[in-house]
């Protein structure tokens, strides 16, 4: 597998595809995210069961430059949502897209993402490295536990976890679609956020960063594996997944023409809720 990654990148970049590549190297744990410019370097790209990391997160960086991207099922979904919200053309993005096996963290546990993962094969890609992989058909068990439990534990469960929080923001850095130019909670006119770790400002923070995720969302899991707190927070997008799914038929990140459902109108979009 590590060799064909290292090969179908250095043909990437022999045929002036790419002008540079987002991959995994070695890191001193795990793998870790590594910006390779000439064709010379690609012998540096890994590929295992720690490549967690939700690449996406990285090609704003690179916009106007050929960039190639060694991406999972969840990753590809990202450069896709990325490209329907105009972030990215889809023509500047080179997508080598690698069949994930699931990843792990360092006790050798299967991450919550990759054990409900539905798209472990990139939707999307330029060229495919692997044998495609069947996804997960379990419908949410973990969101349906949550919903099993009265509306006054599930608020005590979330206020519980959101307690944790210490408001470092890195669940933002980590996500690819966290990607506002002042978000609301830096914003100081109008101030939506108060200082400090209050209960009330820690549930506002993750409520809405969490309904800003709503139909955006790749499932990655980037934000809670990013958190030095422990923080769970992976139920609350696929919550609001799981919701946009059952009303609008919508799946993030499988048509780069394809807008979020927030983000657009439809004839057809359920109307329950008007009495």
């Amino acid at each position: 597998m590590i060799e064909r990654i290292r090969e179908e990148a250095r043909k990437a970049f022999e045929e002036g595809k790419i002008e540079i590549l987002i991959g995994f190297g070695r890191g001193t744990l795990r793998a870790t995210p590594i910006f390779i410019e000439k064709k010379e370097d690609v012998d540096k790209l890994i590929w295992d069961d720690t490549c967690w990391i939700n690449l996406a997160t990285y090609l704003r960086r690179f916009r106007g430059k050929k960039t190639g991207i060694v991406a999972k099922g969840c990753d590809a979904r990202s450069v896709v949502a990325l490209i329907a919200e105009k972030q990215l053309k889809r023509e500047d993005v080179y997508i080598i897209g690698v069949p994930c096996q699931g990843m792990k963290n360092e006790k050798g546990e299967e991450f919550l993402s990759c054990r409900y993962c539905e798209y472990p094969t990139p939707p999307v890609y330029d060229v495919l490295v692997g044998e495609k992989r069947e996804g997960k058909k379990e419908n949410y068990p973990d969101v349906s536990e949550f919903e099993s439990m009265p509306p006054e534990k599930r608020w005590e469960f979330f206020s519980e976890e959101v307690k944790k929080c210490i408001r470092c923001y890195a669940c933002r850095e980590a996500c690819p679609m966290c990607y506002c130019e002042e978000c609301f909670a830096d914003s100081l006119d109008p101030r939506w956020l108060e200082p400090g770790l209050s209960l009330s400002s820690l549930q506002f923070w993750h409520l809405v960063r969490a309904y800003h995720q709503a139909g955006r969302c790749s499932d990655c899991g980037a934000c809670e594996r990013a958190c030095p707190m422990d923080v769970k927070i992976l139920y609350l997008t696929r919550k609001l997944n799981k919701e946009v799914r059952e009303l609008f038929g919508f799946v993030t990140g499988l048509d780069p023409e394809a807008l979020p459902p927030l983000g657009t109108y439809s004839t057809e979009d359920k109307e329950e809720f008007i009495l």
